[in-house]
């Protein structure tokens, strides 16, 4: 048996699960850790973030990810624990012919009456309205959404809701609202695949996944009444104006922030991990991954264009995780010696 065998049949296993918002960043965070740490493996199985809040749940995982925040309650209610690693944006995406990132302009209220499917055609005078200058075709839009459960659903219909009342009284904020239109897709991926193979077609998702499929993104009316651009500045500019907090599981969604720069579905991927002592497992092996990720692994996430959390975030991380113990009562971090 070789000296690697051996490492390799030695090594932690940490196996994570769910949103497939942060998938990029953090299955480059794995391999940079694992080439920098041979006695660990991270495994990260990006299957929607209502799957991965029901993994760590039932204990199938040793971390789970969601887009969508846990409530203090729900948190208790199933010993759970939740922090936000890293930051990034939703854009609506189009497939028309002659339209470059940023050069179509769309408002919340209009992207609604979209997805409610009382704006049917390219060309409605809704959206030649803000777009003057721009030629639209006399097309169907073929509108694409997600088919399961999915924080990056629920960032969007947040969006729409703090849009349009119609929106919010009809269809609401959910991870799987009941869609009055549309197409669905699996995953980030599997809705920016449906776009890009679609003359016409509309839907949203992650912003890498709208530079990995070279779809062409739409710029949104902001909280302030400008019309921004998606990039790492203005989910910068969102993540800088939201009030995060500890104490309450740090559920602030940086989304519809205020400011002239701000992009307006701007949200956090939460990572979730059990608070019930239990032997023989990896939390404390998840503790060090993130610290090393969040203290090491910004410059990935800027490459990637996700945002890493704001600085008072990782400074209040070490108090939140020094309330964990193991069965022997002892703190999982900092690690007791």
């Amino acid at each position: 048996m070789t000296i690697r065998t051996l490492i390799a049949a030695a090594a932690a296993v940490i196996h994570g699960a769910g949103a497939t918002f942060p998938a990029p960043v953090y299955n480059a965070w794995a391999a940079a850790y694992e080439h920098a740490n041979a006695a660990v493996e991270i495994t990260y199985d990006a299957v929607g973030s209502g799957a991965g809040v029901d993994r760590i749940r039932q204990n199938r995982v040793d971390f789970g990810a969601s887009d969508a925040p846990l409530s203090p309650d729900e948190l208790a209610a199933s010993q759970l624990m939740q922090f936000p690693a890293v930051i990034g944006g939703v854009v609506p995406v189009v497939n028309i012919t002659g339209i470059k990132p940023g050069h179509l302009k769309l408002t919340g209220a209009v992207l609604a009456d979209i997805y409610l499917g009382r704006i049917r055609k390219w060309n409605d005078p809704a959206i030649a309205a803000l777009n003057p200058q721009q030629p639209l075709p006399n097309s169907n839009i073929t509108v694409v959404h997600r088919s399961e459960p999915s924080g990056t659903s629920l960032l969007w219909t947040d969006f729409l809701s703090r849009s349009s009342g119609a929106w919010k009284s009809n269809v609401g904020v959910s991870l799987t609202p009941k869609w009055p239109t549309g197409i669905g897709g699996t995953g980030n991926d599997g809705v920016a695949s449906y776009v890009q193979r679609t003359r016409f077609a509309l839907g949203y998702v992650e912003y890498i996944y709208a530079k990995k499929h070279q779809l062409s993104d739409v710029a949104l009316r902001n909280h302030d009444g400008r019309f921004v651009q998606a990039g790492f500045s203005t989910f910068r500019a969102a993540a800088e104006a939201a009030d995060w907090h500890a104490g309450s599981g740090f559920q602030q969604l940086p989304a519809d922030q205020p400011g002239s720069d701000s992009w307006p579905v701007t949200g956090a991927s939460f990572i979730l991990i059990g608070t019930a002592p239990r032997a023989g497992g990896n939390t404390t092996e998840v503790l060090r991954f993130f610290a090393w990720a969040l203290h090491q692994g910004d410059s990935m996430a800027r490459e990637l264009d996700y945002v890493p959390v704001p600085r008072t975030v990782i400074d209040a991380l070490p108090a939140l995780w020094g309330t964990l113990r193991d069965n022997s009562g002892q703190r999982l971090w900092p690690e007791d010696r």
